[in-house]
């Protein structure tokens, strides 16, 4: 309700003829009967003259007689209708502060910035999208043979790694021996098959170099280090079948429908070869496709890796609050990275469409473990002791 001030001439003020500035009320007074004229409106005692309302009001006895600056206020033309309520005024600053959040840009903090920085490092460090560390691998065969054809002796998993010493080598005795346990107990409920998948042994090993990257990704990282052995092995044995689609999708070809590797080319057939049934293969299918067309840069693929990583509803975890609140922080860092490094009319969109392809995920990663266990069930010794450690229904605490 305050007009603009006036630079361009000096103006008396209407009431006690001070420097008026600009127009308060409807009138041009100074800031001092405008100030005045709010409390004397907001005020409910009647103001009284003791000179029969007959004062002059100057700047230097205006303090002396209220009735009459009020009076002079009302003659010049100042209007109490125009004096805002508390509630008013309330409302009216959280209208400025909204339009200035709109008008100031959205700007990373500094930690944000550091958390991305840390991220893409040990991302780029662990991540080998042309699959050049992959070596020792036993070769892709992608027909399928009778079991009395399939020599087991030649397929054996060249990794044998657990993840518990992948994670820490002070890892207790017992967690390892635990994994061990796990091991032999799988391969005595080895059960004869009529056929073998002879795309397994690849797959396997592709399977297992993957999550080797994806541990050394985790530890890479100063916050997951900071949480219990425990939990480390929660999250991992949660996350890395999500973290692992994550990290293909970076490499897939939309107009093909197939990961390129490097010098490897995989396409979902593969994975059908491998044991895997459509119950599984045809949503993941979609799900690549939907992901890698949203079009992400590099920054917004390992803030994904790092929100599927550190999720506190994972079986097993202890540390709930400590990991919601990175997770909420990650959230938060993808959100306003879009806001301000993204342009175009649908950026909006993006966040929830991110955050839409995580939920898409978890409800996989179920049936990816169930699919997992029968295929080792049925063709033991080939996929890696990694592997299946990963995708047993065990809550850490009980190992």
């Amino acid at each position: 309700y305050e007009v603009t001030f006036i630079s361009s001439s000096l103006r008396a003020c209407g009431v006690c003829g001070d420097l008026a500035k600009g127009y308060h009320f409807n009138a041009l007074t100074c800031e001092g009967c405008k100030g005045f004229f709010r409390r004397a409106i907001k005020r409910s005692t009647q103001l009284c003259c003791p000179f029969l309302n007959k004062c002059t009001i100057t700047k230097n006895n205006r303090r002396s007689c209220q009735a009459c600056r009020f009076r002079k206020c009302q003659a010049i033309g100042m209007r109490k209708e125009m004096v805002m309520s508390e509630k008013e005024v309330l409302e009216r600053r959280i209208r400025i502060k909204k339009k200035k959040m709109l008008v100031a840009p959205i700007q990373l903090s500094s930690q944000q910035e550091e958390t991305i920085q840390e991220l893409l490092c040990v991302h780029r460090s662990t991540f080998d999208s042309a699959f050049y560390r992959f070596s020792g691998f036993r070769p892709m065969d992608r027909n399928i043979l009778p079991a009395s054809e399939y020599n087991h002796s030649e397929n054996e998993p060249p990794y044998t790694c657990s993840l518990s010493s992948s994670l820490s080598s002070s890892s207790s005795s017992s967690l390892c021996g635990s994994f061990e346990k796990q091991d032999n107990q799988g391969g005595e409920q080895a059960r004869e098959s009529t056929a073998v998948f002879t795309a397994l042994p690849h797959v396997a090993d592709l399977t297992t170099y993957m999550i080797q990257d994806i541990i050394s990704f985790s530890k890479g990282l100063q916050d997951f280090r900071s949480l219990s052995i425990g939990d480390q092995i929660a999250l991992l044995k949660g996350a890395t079948f999500e973290v692992m689609q994550i990290r293909f999708n970076m490499v897939f070809n939309t107009k093909r429908g197939t990961w390129e590797c490097g010098h490897f080319t995989y396409c979902i057939d593969d994975a059908l070869r491998a044991g895997f049934q459509p119950l599984l293969l045809e949503p993941l299918l979609k799900f690549h496709h939907t992901l890698r067309k949203l079009g992400l840069q590099e920054e917004e693929y390992v803030l994904m890796q790092a929100m599927s990583l550190f999720s506190p509803d994972r079986p097993g975890v202890q540390q709930h609050s400590v990991i919601d609140e990175l997770h909420e922080n990650l959230a938060m860092t993808l959100k306003t990275w879009i806001d301000c490094k993204r342009t175009g009319p649908e950026k909006h969109l993006l966040y929830p469409k991110v955050m839409a392809c995580l939920t898409e995920m978890r409800t996989m990663t179920e049936e990816y473990s169930k699919q997992v266990l029968q295929i080792q069930d049925i063709q033991p010794d080939v996929i890696s002791p990694l592997i299946v450690e990963m995708v047993r229904k065990n809550p850490c605490n009980d190992l």
